[in-house]
């Protein structure tokens, strides 16, 4: 079985995060750059499958700015098979459908039997990346499970919803989005990070992948304004001088607040 994990590389959660107000863009070498989290987390749901199943081969795979193959390779160390990043300078930018569309391109040139990915990145939290993956590779989609439970012929968990828990269960190949329910990634090993420096390592850009990101017949987002957030402004305080209780009353009216 072939297992393509889609992760992203975002900002550290731990760092400041800033815009660049000329472009709008997040300011991705302001601080230390690392693999999602919850992407960190797929790829052990892929690791702890093949450590019982002989012969599954797990795929990294993330769309990067260029300098970020460090952050990739450590996805080797902690266990991959082989990664592939696409870096192209036409990306900067690109909005979720154009990012759908070209990890689709690179999953379709692997080969999978099963694609795992995050349910939503630490940056930009859109949680649809999964389902357009599934729409553009034309396979059942079963996104957002606290649980997996993976097969030679298909792949089955539970989602959270309103007041119950649904089952879901699709057949091979398909596409599935788990959230931060499932275990944390293992540590990568002294042996593993000098494993990881022999393992495949391939870099893809548009043209690899036959995709032109001008293309008019994609929708694609248009920033239209952009401003820096204004300092916090002082609160109102309120000073019990006998009358303290209407002056907040009246307060939480004023503010649409009562």
């Amino acid at each position: 079985m072939k297992i393509v994990v889609v992760a992203k590389v975002v900002p550290d959660t731990y760092g400041d995060r800033t815009l660049n107000l000329e472009t709008g863009l997040a300011d991705r070498v302001a601080g230390e750059s690392v693999l999602d989290e919850v992407g960190e987390r797929a790829l052990e749901v892929a690791l702890s499958y093949a450590d019982t199943n002989p012969g599954t081969e797990v795929v990294l795979v993330s769309m990067v700015p260029a300098g970020a193959a460090a952050v990739v390779r450590k996805g080797l160390a902690i266990g991959a098979a082989s990664a592939v990043q696409v870096v192209d300078e036409a990306l900067v930018g690109a909005d979720l459908g154009l990012t759908a569309e070209v990890l689709a391109a690179a999953v379709k040139r692997i080969g999978f039997d099963l694609v795992i990915a995050g349910n939503q990145s630490t940056d930009g939290s859109g949680g649809v990346l999964p389902g357009m993956l599934a729409e553009l590779l034309d396979v059942p989609g079963a996104t957002n499970l606290n649980a997996v439970t993976i097969s030679e012929t298909e792949v089955s968990g539970s989602r959270a919803s309103d007041g119950a828990t649904v089952q879901l269960s699709a057949a091979l190949p398909a596409v599935i989005s788990i959230t931060e329910a499932l275990p944390d990634a293992r540590f990568s090993t002294f042996k593993g990070i000098m494993a990881a420096k022999k393992k495949p390592f391939e870099t893809l850009s548009l043209s690899d992948l036959g995709i032109d990101a001008a293309d008019p017949s994609w929708a694609r987002s248009i920033m239209i304004g952009l401003a820096e957030k204004p300092p916090r402004a002082a609160g109102v305080t309120i000073i019990d001088d006998g009358a303290a209780g209407e002056k907040l009353a009246e307060f939480l009216v004023q503010n649409r607040l009562a």
